[in-house]
């Protein structure tokens, strides 16, 4: 049975990722270059300092530092949680079905505590039970590390935890570390992923226990949580 869910935060539970775009777009056209839709999907899952250095790298940038652009980004994205965080359809009610249950709660996001604070406040006094940010010292994902410390700061064993997660790197680092892992994008973006959903809109703790036991089952395919028809679960073998 699951006994904790671990959730990532962008593009999982809020909808930020235009706003980290917006960002890096305007630093990259404020030196009258072009960023393509790819490079900016490229970045997903990586934290600021990797996903700027990658900019760089696909840019061709020498002369700028690194840790300027990063701070200039993160200085947009910070005016735009100041005017407001916005959850994605089911986060918040997931979250809350969640600590009903009685399950534990985690945070594990590659931005860093600095910009997490303003989604905590939102969020509101013990929505997690842990917050594992992006600057606090562990090798980013994919490295299994952030799973790793999540379960650990929740006494926890990663086999007992539910990740969710939208990008493949998260699913990697989830999926390294040995937790279940619920992958929730429009597409499915790995295949080591135990469950795929759509959206959270119609996702709760009974998808959560099955993502689980999915991972236990040997041989089992990808549960499939249907956005239309939540109640079906098609097993793909």
């Amino acid at each position: 049975m699951a006994v904790a869910v671990l959730f990532d935060l962008d593009g999982t539970l809020i909808d930020s990722e235009p706003i980290w775009g917006a960002a890096n777009t305007g630093l990259v056209r404020s030196r009258r270059a072009e960023v393509t839709d790819e490079l900016l999907r490229s970045l997903s899952g990586l934290d600021a300092t990797l996903a700027m250095r990658h900019i760089h790298r696909q840019l061709g940038w020498s002369g700028y530092d690194v840790l300027d652009d990063v701070a200039f980004v993160q200085r947009q994205v910070r005016e735009a949680y100041a005017r407001g965080v916005h959850w994605l359809p089911g986060a918040r009610e997931l979250l809350a079905e969640a600590r009903a249950a009685g399950l534990h709660t985690a945070l594990v996001t590659s931005t860093y505590r600095e910009l997490v604070q303003y989604v905590l406040a939102e969020a509101g006094p013990g929505a997690f039970d842990a917050v594992i940010c992006g600057d606090d010292g562990h090798r980013p994902k994919p490295d299994p590390a952030p799973y790793l410390a999540a379960a650990d700061a929740l006494g926890l064993r990663p086999a007992d935890c539910v990740a969710v997660e939208d990008s493949a790197l998260g699913v990697a680092s989830a999926h390294a570390a040995g937790c279940a892992v619920l992958n929730v994008a429009p597409v499915v973006r790995s295949d080591l992923a135990h469950a795929w959903a759509p959206s959270l809109e119609r996702v709760g703790v009974g998808q959560i226990r099955r993502a689980l036991r999915q991972r236990n089952r040997r041989g089992a395919g990808l549960d499939v949580i249907d956005a239309q028809h939540a109640a079906e679960v098609v097993h793909l073998v």
